[in-house]
């Protein structure tokens, strides 16, 4: 009476029950006291490697992924310039014919051809962007561009050493499968790594590469072509691009925020009650045997499922339908602005015109609409009122532009519009970013990528084309093309008025109680990491 028995009576009580030994399947083995769990902790903490702080700073960072983004629209100009596109090749009534010059020249293309050469990187490009976005949840994301700038490098050079037209076209869409790695996972890395007051100052700066690019692109494929060849300057991209894939393999991997590093294990310990949970399942022998109680899904069922959790996602959704509509009006700009221009006003010098009207609207546009967004305080419902504001003052003033006569008047006016229309690039990658969770972020990248290039430039160029030749008026086309920036600037104002979360710092499903964090925290938060271990240590 009032003695317990001994251990071992227990022990001996379920020796003889087998059911009762085959039911104990889980065993809950509690902490005694939360002293004895933190010191537990703080054990395990300091038993851990440090991480060995990264080679890249933030603008470190930065300033590689500027200059990569600028050699990739670098090559987009160069393609279209008179040095390496080149001329095809005129035969007289006489019979008497001209080599032509440059790709359209010695592979002796069609309009057609030349035009399919120049916009091939798109199909890679479009294609690969949700491949790498979905790899990312499992390879290292820079690793992955360290593999997609390997295939741009030798697609570059592949380019200069291609025989045909359809060595070259190949060459081309691999090109786009090479920048694909980039485009999805670049930006996720920049918006983690930049000052909190100054994401979308940042992300303006990545995006000015683009006209610049192009604009140097023209200068860089005319320079090189008609120096030494347009093989050449394919040449020159590759090995420009070439360090900077070998860097994504040489360098300490970064992790992006919401994502684990490849190779975690499962914690035994469950956050919730600090309850060790072990699973006995035994046979006949006592041994333990493994048991799959669920199938895990397939990755393209996980890619699926992420589709429709953007979907889901109302104002990623607006942001993209503004994006749509906004492109469609840039892209048939690039294209017919040259053309329109030399009709309407009669420019000698069409193409100098409008190159440098977009390189001086894209560098001052794209970097005032960061900094403004910033002062603004860079959050949702701003941005979309930046967007809406810049986009909807921007078509008036390109609006204006065609409607006057005198071609100084058109400058100045289309000079303002531009700059308006390019202070959208960072507040609308920002919104992309921002408005999902951080593990679906390069998702959202490449599928806004994909979008607006599938509804937004590819056909809009066709379109105004048909536009024009059933009007034949370039004054009546233009005016009718830029209305379409006012049904951007409509959508994005809705934006404004949907309730919107900031999910930057929300957990994602890879990070929970099951996963250990990664030990590649973003750059800014190194210092406060090495801080912090040295408060508990003391």
């Amino acid at each position: 009476m009032g003695v317990e028995p001994p251990p071992d009576t227990a022990v001996h009580n379920q020796e003889s029950d087998p059911a009762a030994a085959a039911a104990a399947v889980v065993v809950p083995v509690e902490k005694e006291t939360e002293t004895e769990t933190k010191s537990d902790m703080a054990k395990t903490s300091a038993s851990l490697p440090q991480p060995t702080p990264s080679w890249f700073t933030p603008k470190r960072l930065l300033v590689i992924f500027c200059v990569i983004n600028m050699i990739n629209y670098v090559d987009r100009g160069a393609i279209a310039s008179n040095g390496v596109n080149g001329s095809p090749r005129v035969c007289t009534k006489t019979g008497v014919c001209s080599h032509g010059s440059g790709i359209q020249g010695d592979f002796n293309l069609s309009n057609f051809k030349d035009g399919v050469i120049s916009s091939a990187f798109m199909v890679g490009l479009l294609v690969a962007s949700p491949i790498f976005a979905s790899l990312a949840k499992s390879i290292n994301p820079f690793r992955l561009i360290g593999v997609g700038l390997s295939v741009w490098t030798f697609a570059a050079a592949g380019c200069g050493i291609s025989i045909d037209f359809w060595s070259i076209t190949i060459c081309r869409m691999l090109v786009g499968v090479g920048e694909a790695s980039f485009i999805s996972l670049a930006a996720p890395f920049i918006d983690d790594n930049a000052p909190a007051t100054q994401r979308t100052a940042w992300l303006g700066i990545f995006y000015m590469c683009i006209p610049t690019g192009i604009a140097l692109g023209y200068v860089y494929g005319g320079w090189v072509g008609n120096g030494f060849g347009w093989r050449y300057a394919f040449f020159g991209e590759a090995i420009l691009m070439l360090p900077f894939a070998i860097l994504g393999f040489v360098m300490k991997p970064l992790q992006m925020k919401g994502f684990s590093p490849t190779g975690t294990k499962k914690s035994l310990t469950t956050p919730e009650t600090n309850v060790i949970e072990i699973e006995v399942i035994t046979n006949d022998k006592d041994v333990p045997v493994s048991k799959h109680t669920s199938k895990e899904p397939s990755r393209f069922g996980l890619f699926w499922k992420d589709i429709k959790a953007l979907l889901a996602e109302k104002i990623f959704v607006i942001n993209v339908l503004g994006y749509i509509a906004y492109n469609f009006v840039i892209g048939a700009y690039s294209y017919w602005g040259p053309k329109a221009g030399y009709s309407i006003y009669h420019m000698s010098n069409a193409d100098m015109l409008f190159g440098g009207i977009t390189i001086i609207g894209g560098i001052v546009g794209t970097l005032s609409g960061g900094f403004i967004l910033d002062y603004m305080n860079a959050t949702i419902p701003n941005a979309f009122k930046l967007l809406s504001t810049a986009t909807f003052f921007g078509a008036i003033f390109c609006f204006s532009a065609f409607c006057f006569k005198n071609l100084y008047a058109f400058i100045v006016l289309f000079l303002i519009g531009e700059i308006l229309v390019f202070a959208t690039q960072g507040p609308v990658n920002f919104v992309c970013l921002h408005t999902v969770k951080p593990s679906l972020r390069p998702l959202s990248m490449a599928m806004s990528t994909v979008s607006i290039h599938v509804f937004g430039d590819v056909p809009s160029s066709p379109l105004v084309g048909v536009l024009q030749d059933n009007i034949k008026n370039w004054r009546t086309s233009a005016l009718i093309l830029t209305s379409i920036l006012f049904l951007a600037s409509g959508i994005w104002f809705i934006g404004i008025f949907v309730q919107s979360v900031d999910r930057y710092n929300e957990d994602s499903e890879h990070q929970d109680g099951n996963t250990e964090r990664t030990n590649t925290t973003p750059l800014l938060e190194e210092k406060t990491i090495e801080t912090d271990v040295g408060s508990s240590e003391a």
